[in-house]
């Protein structure tokens, strides 16, 4: 099959002309004016921007969390992806307590394999690390092609692994090629201030917000940072909210130290004025939690300045009568909130639209930086002759409403409801074949396919 994309705009992270796109299979194989060459399928994207599929290197698809299980799984999840324009997520393997790295890949596996609509990659979650687990990170670098191991500053007694296990588990990522992701806040403070607003009969979802400080978060990326830089690990922040954090990594560069950074489309466009909505705010609860418009300022000067590489997610929805377990009691509200499907739109009205990034800064940091940090590059994250052909068709000038009446993400709100945006994704292409056009998806679960990614070396 080929399909010949004519006279759209091509926007990658350095590029910006006006072309036509040959694809044949699944990859890119010529790119030119005016080509003249056979296809099976012309389409016409005159007038639109012709994009590489965005990657969102943060989500979490049918994932355990507090007795109940995110409400979009590799099905649902992926294909609201693709209606959105990111063609590849990476979602995170979480590892029990006791139990081995491939037991838990296993257990990932058996919700993932033949289910993806588009495609997909994991991290590892290391929970425990021992030195049994020790021994599993070269196979998992090496054979699996899972180059990324998170780690949890917080959540004691369930996801945290302390300071010792860290440098130990950062020495042997290093070793073998791989990076470390790190959820960096300090679960330590975090959980003393939730026992104590609980003891004071605080229990609206404003003190979720209200137990996790600023300061718990630059404390925790400092650290990270220092033990990053002690043993050349090649180290990754997700989801950093606020100029504290952000901060500590800029410190972290008048050592010559690189640092990669994700924010979250929520956290450049949304504040913690909405825990003040009494449990409505509970739609909103995501660990770290919603900061201040000071912040927002900062994230975006960072995104601008280099700092801040990667914009993606945290997509963890969770049904409004899932999130009713924490009515009384804001510590059991479960975490995180649906955006897999609105974070390209979103960005590139709020952000390109209003002038607070470029075209070219927009593909950087929705897609092909993610494709290098995690060693997908050129394979995804750009428009090139012999790149998987990812490509999003995109009209910059119509407008839209975000509804929880018209998404495709399996739960019954938004975090973004009434949300007037001006671009919209028109047409998406996975592999060389069209995935979403006419807003219908074209094709079926198990056509996402598992990326094995290659080692990476902490440069981009």
């Amino acid at each position: 099959m080929s399909i010949l994309i004519k006279n759209g705009r091509i926007i990658t992270a350095t590029d910006n002309y006006v072309a036509d796109v040959f694809i044949e299979g699944e990859t890119i194989t010529a790119i030119g004016k005016n080509l003249n060459l056979t296809a099976n399928e012309i389409i016409d994207a005159t007038g639109k921007l012709v994009m590489p599929g965005g990657i969102d290197p943060h989500v979490h698809l049918d994932m355990p969390f507090m007795g109940t299980y995110s409400s979009d799984n590799y099905e649902t999840g992926t294909r609201a992806a693709l209606f959105g324009g990111t063609t590849t997520v990476i979602d995170f393997i979480l590892q029990k307590q006791g139990n081995s790295l491939q037991a838990a890949l296993q257990e990932w596996k058996s919700r993932s394999n033949n289910n993806a609509v588009g495609d997909y990659s994991f991290h590892m979650a290391v929970t425990d690390f021992n030195p049994d687990t020790k021994k599993e990170i070269q196979h998992f670098i090496n054979e699996e092609g899972i180059t990324s191991f998170k780690t949890f500053m917080a959540y004691k007694g369930a996801l945290m692994i302390d300071d010792r296990q860290m440098i130990d588990l950062m020495l042997e990522v290093k070793k073998h090629g791989g990076l470390i992701n790190v959820h960096a806040t300090n679960g330590n403070m975090i959980d003393y201030l939730i026992d104590k607003h609980k003891a004071e009969a605080k229990f609206a979802p404003l003190y979720h917000y209200l137990s996790q400080p600023e300061v718990t978060e630059a404390e925790a990326s400092s650290r990270f940072a220092d033990m990053a830089n002690y043993t050349g690990c090649p180290g990754y922040i997700v989801h950093l909210t606020c100029e504290g954090a952000l901060n500590a990594v800029r410190n972290a560069t008048k050592r010559n130290q690189k640092l990669f950074v994700e924010t979250c489309i929520q956290y450049l466009i949304l504040d913690a004025s909405v825990y003040q909505q009494n449990f409505e705010g509970a739609k909103w609860v995501m660990s770290p939690p919603l900061r201040e418009k000071k912040d927002q300022a900062t994230l975006w000067a960072g995104i601008n300045q280099g700092l801040v590489q990667v914009v993606a997610t945290d997509h963890c929805p969770f049904m409004w009568e899932q999130k009713l377990m924490g009515k009384h009691d804001f510590s059991k509200i479960p975490n995180g909130h649906p955006a897999i499907e609105n974070r390209m739109e979103l960005l590139f009205s709020e952000g390109v639209n209003k002038g607070k990034i470029s075209l070219n800064k927009y593909v950087e940091v929705a897609s092909t930086n993610a494709a290098k940090i995690f060693g997908m590059f050129p394979k995804k994250g750009t428009i090139a002759v012999g790149s998987d052909a990812d490509i999003v068709l995109f009209d910059t000038n119509e407008k839209h409403t975000i509804s929880a009446a018209t998404h495709h993400m399996n739960v019954d709100y938004s975090g973004y409801e009434g949300w007037q945006l001006t671009g919209k994704v028109k047409t998406v292409l996975l592999r060389g074949k069209v995935a979403i056009h006419n807003n219908e998806c074209k094709v079926e679960k198990g056509y996402g396919k598992f990326i094995k990614r290659n080692k990476v070396d902490g440069k981009i």
